[in-house]
């Protein structure tokens, strides 16, 4: 009998039509498993089994079984008192992993370049050093506006748009009195543009309220600036985007079109970074 002719030697066709439904199922299989994983974090870590099903939009049963696949690789754990189901050892080094290579600087360059593209604005990234908030990436348009600040630079902490978004989201002690020294020797035109009674907490709270911060004229003479937190994980600022440009032409209002983009890019990379806002 020739090759040909063995039955044994023909593909059933049965057989090749079942591999692609498979390797569906397993795709389909990994999806719900992720689903239920970052429901779980979604919830905080830790919820019982009612809520995460609830959470996933699948049935308890079906749950639980992805929870018993989760947890024999030790992404999940189970609570023996309550019985809730909290994120494992696994999870944690992922994230711990994850976070590692939340660069601040790094993340937030595809933004920076958005924004010098887009308002044609000198742009920077700021992070705070041991002198003041110290500009470590910078990006100037086609017409770059003068000013004497570069990669490098320190800025002041209360009459910069960068200093100000540190002081007022940073609890730190050493922050504070950097901000209190400024005052104490800032001339008397300066020191009229801030509330008499309590200058620095009202400065904190209407940056935190308007999420941004805006100088017109005051850390440098016919320069304004926007500056918006990036903000960690745990809901710390880690870094400042700013904007700024000639006074004549920059739009330093805090419900202007530059500081709603500068807002959206801070924003944007502060989700890289892990913040989750509550």
């Amino acid at each position: 009998m020739s090759p040909t002719s063995d039955p044994s030697s023909i593909p059933d066709p049965s057989i090749a039509s079942s591999r692609p439904r498979e390797r569906r199922q397993r795709v389909q299989a990994a999806e719900t498993g992720m689903a239920v994983l970052k429901g779980l974090g979604r919830l905080g870590g830790r919820a019982s089994l009612t809520l995460l099903a609830s959470q996933v939009g699948e049935s308890p049963a079906k749950v639980h079984r992805y929870l018993a696949s989760l947890m024999e690789e030790g992404l999940v754990s189970q609570d023996a008192a309550s019985q809730q189901y909290f994120l494992g050892l696994e999870a944690m080094l992922l994230g711990l992993a994850a976070l590692r290579q939340a660069d601040p600087i790094r993340l937030s360059e595809p933004g920076l370049i958005r924004l010098r593209e887009a308002l044609e604005v000198t742009c920077f990234v700021a992070v705070m050093g041991n002198k003041g908030p110290t500009i470590v990436r910078f990006e100037e348009p086609g017409l770059p506006v003068t000013v004497n600040v570069r990669m490098g630079s320190v800025l002041s902490m209360l009459w910069s748009a960068t200093g100000r978004v540190f002081l007022a989201l940073q609890d730190d002690a050493r922050v504070r009195a950097m901000a209190e020294a400024e005052l104490a020797g800032a001339p008397d035109d300066l020191r009229a543009q801030l509330h008499a009674a309590d200058p620095i907490g009202r400065l904190r709270r209407e940056v935190r309220e308007q999420g941004c911060a805006a100088v017109r004229d005051t850390n440098l003479k016919g320069i304004s600036a926007v500056s918006a937190p990036l903000l960690d994980h745990s809901g710390r600022p880690c870094a400042a985007l700013t904007a700024l440009g000639a006074t004549g032409g920059f739009d330093a209002a805090p419900d202007g079109p530059i500081a709603q983009a500068v807002r959206r890019e801070a924003a944007a990379a502060s989700v890289l970074l892990g913040y989750r806002a509550p």
